[in-house]
Order: C-alpha cells, then structure tokens, then sequence
C-alpha cells in the first residue's frame, strides 16, 4: 500500500467516524451543535488544536 492509499484510506476512516453520532442519534448530534455555538472562539480554537494534537501524537505513536 502506497502513502497515497493510506491517505485515502485515512480520510475515508474520518468521514465514516464523524457520520457515526448524526446517523445513529440526530438529535444529539444537534443538541451538540447547539453547545458549540455557545463557546468562544477561543474555546473552538483550543478544542481544535487539542485534537490535531492528540491526532498527530496517534499518528506519532504508531509510526
């Protein structure tokens, strides 16, 4: 497998993990947006870059 079909593979994986909570629960998965857009920008910010974090230290670890 060449690093192009991990990519591939990669983001096929996101999408099938982030279309998980609105398939199986809609509502919650609007009741979570509704508390987002209460946060600061800030708070975003944040919660993004812990996230790529955590990713890239997934990634890390794996390697």
């Amino acid at each position: 497998m060449n690093s192009s079909d991990v990519l591939w593979l990669a983001c096929g994986l996101v999408l099938v993990i982030e279309g998980l909570l609105p398939a199986v629960n809609p509502a919650g998965w609007r009741r979570v947006f509704e508390q987002l857009l209460q946060l600061s920008d800030e708070q975003i910010r944040l919660g993004g870059l812990f996230g790529m974090v955590v990713g890239l230290l997934i990634i890390w670890f794996f390697q």
